[in-house]
């Protein structure tokens, strides 16, 4: 879709080119939102791809996710032998239900600053315990967790004039045990319930829930907890918050994350998969 009131493009280099933040502005980087519906109130787009930002870099540490790199980059990265938690991120680039074309333009960024229920970005790095790094608009930097970026639907953190430069995942978590669920009410329609366990070796066990959620919730135990206990947490949590739009009914939401955290429970206890 045109944008016909932008009049203005700018296309850094680099960080000390990027212009003060005013009314109207939006930062571009894939696009696939931004061209996608009207935006009347925009004037000037700052454009981030030309910033050449490596779009994964991997190291002792972990992973580094460039805000810009695009979801078919991230599902064609290689992971070392040693991350168990690999198969987690095709799992999650396939939730999109999205074609080639949105895979090769969209970015990992893009759908964290989206801040959708159903956004599997969202779902990947806060199961991973992911942290954002944000150049703030007076020219420092902050870091925030994934689980405490996004705080509801559509809505998140970020501030005026920030930019989300990375996201980082630790080797730590990119080496724990993982089973994912997922589920939608059309073969091809928006994740109603998105729900990721994940075990480390020393037998801790995190729930992550998304999608059935306006935002993402964590349940942490030392160990596998009982069927009993993880409903108890659950419900005492997120009782009354369950997302409610046409893509799923919230008692539906609640009971497919219900059998969705009792099956992951038996799978990293060892269960059929």
């Amino acid at each position: 879709m045109d944008l016909n009131t932008v009049t203005q493009i700018v296309r850094p280099a680099g960080r000390e080119e990027i212009p003060a933040w005013r009314d109207g502005d939006a930062y571009l980087a894939g696009g696939s939102w931004l061209f996608s519906e009207p935006q009347d109130r925009l004037t000037r787009l700052i454009d981030l791809s030309t910033l050449g930002w490596e779009p994964l870099r991997v190291s002792d540490a972990g992973l580094e996710i460039a805000a810009t790199c695009t979801i078919a980059q991230l599902d064609g990265l290689a992971a070392p032998p040693a991350w168990t938690a690999a198969p987690l991120i095709g799992q999650c680039c396939r939730a999109f239900l999205a074609s080639f074309k949105i895979w090769n333009v969209s970015t990992v960024g893009g759908n964290l600053c989206m801040s959708l229920p159903a956004g599997p970005m969202i779902s990947l790095t806060t199961a991973l315990d992911g942290e954002l790094v944000i150049w703030t608009a007076g020219g420092g930097e902050r870091r925030v967790p994934v689980l405490n970026f996004v705080t509801g639907n559509n809505r998140n953190d970020l501030r005026p004039g920030e930019i989300v430069r990375a996201i980082h995942l630790s080797r730590a978590a990119l080496t724990r045990r993982t089973a994912f669920r997922q589920i939608s009410l059309q073969n091809v329609g928006r994740s109603a319930a998105l729900i990721i366990g994940t075990r480390d070796a020393n037998g801790a066990f995190v729930l992550t829930v998304t999608a059935s959620t306006p935002r993402p919730y964590q349940f942490r135990f030392d160990a596998l907890p009982s069927a009993g206990d993880l409903t108890a947490r659950i419900d005492a949590t997120i009782d009354g918050t369950w997302f409610d739009d046409i893509h799923g009914l919230p008692a539906w939401r609640r009971a497919m994350t219900l059998h969705f955290a009792r099956e992951i429970v038996a799978e990293l206890g060892g269960g059929a998969p």
